[in-house]
């Protein structure tokens, strides 16, 4: 498939490019032969070759979630500041 090449321009947050950057650096290429590696598995599944979810939380995790916003909320419950004194309660 070697034949002639073309530029593309891809916007992306700096930070999250630096870090792509490294972690490709580290595996022995760049963002280009990563985003080239990228392209050719897709065609070559016919799809984007890695699940893409949004993944939600299932019921328990929101109930839980709801049920420690109540919590921190809670005027009546003890927080804590030193993690000894929270051992220590615990142990009691």
């Amino acid at each position: 498939m070697a034949g002639k090449t073309t530029n593309i321009s891809i916007r992306m947050d700096s930070e999250l490019k630096a870090k792509a950057d490294a972690l490709f650096s580290d595996l022995g290429m760049n963002l280009t032969t990563a985003f080239n590696i990228f392209v050719r598995q897709s065609l070559r599944e016919g799809r984007i070759p890695f699940e893409i979810s949004l993944n939600q939380p299932n019921n328990e995790t929101i109930a839980a979630m709801r049920e420690a916003e109540m919590i921190a909320k809670n005027p009546s419950v003890k927080g804590y500041d030193d993690l000894d004194e929270l051992f220590a309660d615990l142990k009691k």
